[in-house]
């Protein structure tokens, strides 16, 4: 088992498929001309699949795979077809555009639950964040997951401005469809232009939804990111991703390797290990993943403290969220 100095046990490992993404969204892309690796520095799918494997016999026994948009890579679904014949929990996190196309896949990978990226349910306001006209395809892809019996859970970042606006109508679209939406608190990364003041937090949008439902606390699991509510006679849930209010790295069991093959022990950590290069030189990469959970930091990559409204954005050293992978 991967264990890290604060006896946290790592069983659960994100992959980045490419940082190329078919949105534009202006808080994980920094802008619209953001230059894509090239072909030959992304792991192959090969590659992909020797890395996962060595991470199995470590313990792990989830992967999720991520981008950019990682239904746009062209060999996806030979990459989740291998992966799928691994003793893992497979799934993944889309923005849910391309996801018609795929379904079949899917059920024979026996992936049964996708995060979807959706910020907004107004389709004025999808297209200024996205800069896509794609919001209906969006939403048939969640009603047609829904149809074939798939879970479907919807990440909202929370933007000052905007989720103020959408929130009610996030948490009133629970209530016939077996949706599951989580808040997820803005976070900071290289060039989204981040500001503490811009932080709205799970209490004020607690407050917000409770002003207009009666809600329940569900039991959040061990190593649940999302603390779970449902309004009283919804089908389905509502959750907020308190990274910067109330972190839970505490119960981190989470690992993630770019689309270039860098392995970085938390989504802020500065530090990366080049399993990639290492796998290309025909040496064993299991030493530097161990030495990457060993380094691991004790909580948000060491980059800031708790009071995240003291946190300088400008001084964490870090990828773009495009360039680390969802």
């Amino acid at each position: 088992m991967l264990i890290d100095q604060h006896q946290r046990i790592h069983n659960y490992l994100r992959i980045s498929l490419t940082d190329s993404c078919n949105f534009r969204c202006a808080y994980c892309m920094p802008n619209e001309e953001i230059e894509c690796m090239p072909n030959s520095k992304l792991m192959s799918t090969d590659e992909i699949e020797s890395i996962a494997k060595t991470f199995v016999s470590l313990g792990v026994n989830k992967i999720r795979l991520t981008g950019g948009e990682p239904l746009v890579r062209k060999e996806f679904p030979e990459i989740v077809s291998r992966l799928a014949k691994l003793p893992v929990e497979l799934t993944l996190t889309t923005n849910g555009v391309l996801v018609h196309k795929h379904l079949e896949l899917f059920k024979e990978a026996g992936i049964r639950s996708l995060n979807v990226s959706l910020d907004t349910l107004d389709p004025e306001t999808f297209f200024k964040l996205t800069k896509r006209n794609q919001f209906q395809q969006v939403w048939d892809n969640i009603l047609l997951l829904l149809d074939h019996g798939f879970r479907v859970k919807i990440n909202a970042v929370a933007l000052n401005g905007i989720i103020e606006k959408e929130l009610l109508g996030f948490v009133k679209i629970t209530e016939k469809l077996p949706l599951h939406v989580r808040f997820i608190e803005f976070m900071p990364f290289t060039g989204n232009h981040w500001k503490s003041d811009k932080v709205i937090t799970a209490r004020q949008m607690l407050e917000l939804v409770q002003a207009e439902y009666d809600t329940v606390k569900l039991i959040d699991e061990k190593h649940d990111t999302a603390k779970k509510f449902k309004a009283v006679g919804h089908q389905g849930t509502f959750a907020f991703i308190t990274t910067m209010s109330e972190h839970f790295c505490g119960s981190c069991n989470r690992m993630r390797i770019t689309a270039d093959g860098k392995m970085k022990n938390c989504l802020f950590g500065k530090e990366e290990m080049d399993l990639l290069g290492t796998l290309r030189k025909g040496e064993d990469i299991l030493p530097l993943i161990k030495l990457s959970i060993f380094r691991k930091h004790a909580i948000l990559g060491g980059q800031f403290t708790q009071d995240y409204e003291k946190a300088d954005a400008d001084k964490i050293e870090n990828r773009s969220m495009i360039k680390i992978g969802g």
